[in-house]
């Protein structure tokens, strides 16, 4: 597996425990770091080292909703390669395409067949964001 460490923005205790037990099932040699919003999961950012090489944020939250956190992560330097993945409770569109336009790579709703989740959480961990982000540096860069 590529990946070791990834971040996990969510409030929700019981979407928490599914992600971990799916991630477990799936790849029990990630790490995975929770933050329970946006403000909590940036000051996890600016202590760990390395940074995530993932980061899986949800939108509704409180404090700092995940259209901020995004926007936050995307425009700080030492983070905004970090590929960040929506996966939410939302199904709408307009959701999406405002998160692709903040700099989200990919979009998920969340959804409670188990074994689904499984296979977007391994999906996701199997995916070269390499061109993603060579392509969102390019297009930051541009005025």
């Amino acid at each position: 597996m590529i990946h070791k460490t990834i971040l996990l923005v969510d409030d929700d205790l019981d979407d928490q425990v599914i992600f971990l037990d799916a991630l477990t099932e799936i790849a029990k040699q990630v790490t995975c770091k929770i933050a329970n919003n946006g403000v909590e999961a940036f000051k996890i950012l600016q202590r760990m080292t390395p940074p995530p090489s993932i980061i899986f944020l949800d939108l509704n939250m409180p404090f700092m909703n995940g259209f901020e956190c995004l926007g936050l992560i995307k425009k700080d330097e030492a983070y905004k390669r970090i590929p960040m993945v929506i996966l939410t409770t939302s199904n709408d569109p307009v959701d999406e395409a405002r998160a692709k336009g903040l700099g989200a790579q990919l979009f998920f709703t969340k959804t409670p067949d188990f074994n689904l989740l499984k296979s977007t959480i391994m999906d996701v961990l199997t995916t070269d964001f390499s061109f993603t982000n060579m392509q969102s540096t390019k297009s930051s860069s541009q005025p």
